[in-house]
């Protein structure tokens, strides 16, 4: 396991193990943690990542710290976009939509206000970096 897998396996049990807040907040960030199934292997793979809300809406940014690619779980969601999302003490199924421009870029442009070091990944790489929209299944 990679240091980097073990730091998301490390923040993943945290996150269950200490009850975050309703909005998802651990230490006080917006996290949530989002099942995608392996593009290639069919097997589940849950990610944690910071979290924009708008309203009803929810969106996650593809940035891998500014690197050259998108991260794995972009590529798991384009391909299979049903994926599982747990926020808080709640559990669902959603949809994952990237968003196209201006949409993208006016919501990518917010969360790098909010959050700083979002505006760093994206001066590293010359790729937009993807906006999902995670919207909840009905039902």
């Amino acid at each position: 396991m990679t240091d980097r897998n073990s730091h998301n396996q490390e923040v993943i049990a945290a996150y269950r193990a200490n009850a975050p807040t309703s909005d998802g907040t651990l230490d006080g960030r917006p996290l949530l943690l989002l099942t995608s199934t392996g593009a290639k292997s069919g097997n589940p793979h849950t990610t944690p990542m910071i979290y924009r809300r708008e309203g009803e809406r929810i969106f996650v940014f593809a940035s891998k710290g500014g690197a050259p690619t998108n991260p794995d779980w972009y590529v798991n969601l384009v391909a299979t976009p049903t994926v599982t999302v747990e926020l808080g003490p709640e559990t669902f199924r959603a949809t994952a939509t990237p968003l196209g421009e201006p949409e993208r870029g006016r919501i990518y442009a917010e969360h790098a206000e909010a959050f700083p070091n979002f505006a760093e990944y994206q001066e590293k790489t010359t790729r937009p970096i993807p906006v999902v929209e995670l919207v909840r299944a009905e039902g």
